[in-house]
C-alpha cells in the first residue's frame, strides 16, 4: 500500500496534461482520499469533471498569483503537487512580467500558504531549462527552485517540507513539438530551428509516476532528476513525418540547442542512483541517512541531452509514439 493512501492532496495547474494524468494515477493506484484540482480555466475543469466523475475530486477556480484563494483551497490538504506554470518559452520572452508573476510570485504564495495551512509535503515541478537558464522561462523556474529549497532549509521540526522534481520535455504534452510537426506534415514540409538540436524526453505516464514516487519518498530539500533518453529533434521529425521535406529556419529567442539536467556546478553535491539523481541542497540541514546507496558523481560531471549515452534512434522514437497510440501515418 502506498504511503499516500487516504491522504488529502491539492494539485495546482491540475487541468493541464500532467495534472489530469496525475489525478487519475492518484485515484486509481495511490488511493488518495481527497483531491482538490486548482486551476484558472473553468472550461477545462468542467471537461475534466465530466471525464473523471469521482466524488473524491473537488474543482476550485483560482490562480497561484492569489495567495488568499490558494490558502482557502489548501484548507485540510496534507500534500501539494505544484504544477502550475507559464511554460511557453516564446511567450515568456515577449511577456516576461507575466511569467514572473506566475512562476516566481506564485511559488512564494505557495510556500507561504502551505506553511500557514500546515501542509505536510509540497513537491514542485521544474524543468531542464532551469539548469543554466538562457531564457526567461528557465530563469523563472530556477528562481522557483531556489525558493522551494531555501524554504525547506528554514523549516523547524514538524513544519512543511519542500522538494523539487526537475525533468525534460514531456512527449506529446500540450504545446509540445509533436502536434506541431503533425500539422506541418499535412503540408509535406517540417520546419526545424536547428538540425543538431537535442532534447531529453519523458512520457506523461513516466513523469507522473516519478513525481508520485518522489512525493512519497521526499525528506525535504531534494531536487529529484530522473534518468531519461535523449533524441535529436531532426530524428523526431523523421519519425513523425517520414519522407517530408525538412527546412531549417533559425533558433528562436530563448531557445537552447541542448538541455542540461545536472550542471557541472551541481555535480559535487549530486547523488546518482540506478534510475535517478538527487541534487542535495547547498544550505540548511539535509538527511544523508535517508538516501543510503547514492553514488557521488565525478567532479565536473554534466548530464546533458547531447552527451547523454541513452540516445533514441528514429525507429525507437517511432515505437515510443506508437506505444502511446500515435502512428506516423495518422495525425498525432
Amino acid at each position: 500500500m502506498s504511503l499516500l493512501h487516504g491522504k488529502s492532496l491539492l494539485i495546482t495547474g491540475g487541468t493541464g496534461s500532467f495534472g489530469q494524468t496525475f489525478v487519475r494515477l492518484a485515484l486509481n493506484e495511490l488511493q488518495i482520499g481527497r483531491i482538490v484540482v486548482y486551476s484558472r480555466d473553468e472550461l477545462k475543469q468542467i471537461e475534466m469533471a465530466r471525464a473523471i466523475a469521482d466524488e473524491r475530486v473537488e474543482f476550485v477556480i483560482g490562480d497561484v498569483r492569489d495567495k488568499s484563494r490558494l490558502k482557502e483551497a489548501m484548507r485540510d490538504a496534507e500534500l501539494v503537487v505544484h504544477a502550475a506554470a507559464l511554460k511557453q518559452v516564446p511567450v515568456a520572452e515577449k511577456q516576461p512580467q507575466e511569467a514572473v508573476k506566475t512562476n516566481v510570485l506564485g511559488a512564494i504564495n505557495m510556500i507561504e500558504a502551505a506553511r500557514e495551512s500546515g501542509v505536510s509535503k509540497v513537491i514542485a515541478l521544474s524543468t531542464d531549462k532551469a539548469a543554466h537558464p538562457v531564457n526567461l522561462y528557465g530563469a523563472s523556474k530556477m528562481v522557483a527552485e531556489k525558493l522551494f529549497i531555501a524554504a525547506n532549509a528554514e523549516r523547524r521540526p514538524g513544519e512543511t517540507r519542500f522538494s523539487v522534481v526537475r525533468y525534460g520535455n514531456v512527449v506529446a504534452s500540450r504545446g509540445s513539438v509533436i502536434p506541431l510537426f503533425a500539422k506541418q506534415r499535412e503540408q509535406g514540409v517540417i520546419y526545424l530551428t536547428h538540425p543538431q538540436m537535442t532534447r531529453f524526453w519523458i512520457t506523461l505516464e513516466q513523469g507522473t509516476r516519478f513525481v508520485a514516487r518522489c512525493l512519497e519518498a521526499m525528506q525535504g530539500g531534494e531536487v529529484f532528476i530522473p534518468k531519461m533518453p535523449s533524441a535529436r529533434i531532426l530524428d523526431l521529425a523523421h519519425a513523425i513525418a517520414p519522407g517530408c521535406r525538412i527546412e531549417v529556419t533559425r533558433v528562436r529567442p530563448g531557445e537552447k540547442l541542448h538541455e542540461v539536467l545536472v550542471t557541472e556546478d551541481e555535480s559535487f553535491r549530486t547523488l546518482e542512483f540506478d534510475d535517478f539523481f538527487i541534487v542535495k541542497p547547498e544550505i540548511g540541514n539535509w538527511n544523508d541517512a535517508a538516501w543510503q546507496g547514492g553514488r557521488p558523481l565525478p567532479a565536473g560531471y554534466r548530464y546533458a541531452s547531447n552527451t547523454n549515452p541513452w540516445r533514441l534512434s528514429v525507429d525507437e522514437i517511432r515505437q515510443l509514439l506508437e506505444g502511446m497510440g500515435y502512428a506516423s501515418a495518422n495525425p498525432l
